[in-house]
């Protein structure tokens, strides 16, 4: 017997807040995007273990939006390097990821299973990813390099 699965549901509320979290984290990181666009690396580690460095890049900057670029650097040999872009809504203070590893422009909904195996709420997930690696970072990271 097959079961039927109920069509997975945006919650726009979810995202929002995600957005919405995520942009007080970069903010936390960046305060200065617009005004000094640059790039920031912040060390991560538990303990006296390096983890990474994260990588933050202003790529662009418009009236409304700011662009980053985050990149992990010096990770874990096994683990593969995490990178995204993230578009930084300044009149709506939310931030959201455009494009993650190859992938751009995410659906709010995808069907499954799908041509690229995209979960049937990616954006979301790629969202709160966000959010927690932001979050670990800001909890455990320390500055490499000083901000110029």
């Amino acid at each position: 017997m097959r079961v039927k699965r109920e069509r997975y549901r945006v919650d726009l509320l979810e995202l929002q807040s995600a957005c919405e979290a995520n942009y007080v984290r970069l903010m936390q990181l960046l305060p200065d995007m617009r005004d000094q666009p640059d790039v920031r690396r912040i060390a991560m580690s538990q303990g006296d273990r390096l983890l990474g460095v994260l990588v933050l890049q202003v790529v662009e900057n418009c009236p409304y939006t700011s662009t980053l670029r985050i990149t992990q650097e010096h990770c874990l040999p096994w683990l593969p390097a995490p990178r995204m872009e993230v578009r930084v809504y300044h009149d709506a203070r939310m931030a959201e990821v455009i494009s993650a590893e190859n992938a751009r422009r995410f659906r709010g909904i995808y069907p499954y299973p799908n041509a690229h195996m995209h979960q049937p709420n990616e954006k979301n997930q790629l969202n709160l990813f966000l959010g927690e690696w932001l979050g670990h970072c800001l909890a455990c990271g320390y500055e490499l390099e000083p901000v110029l």
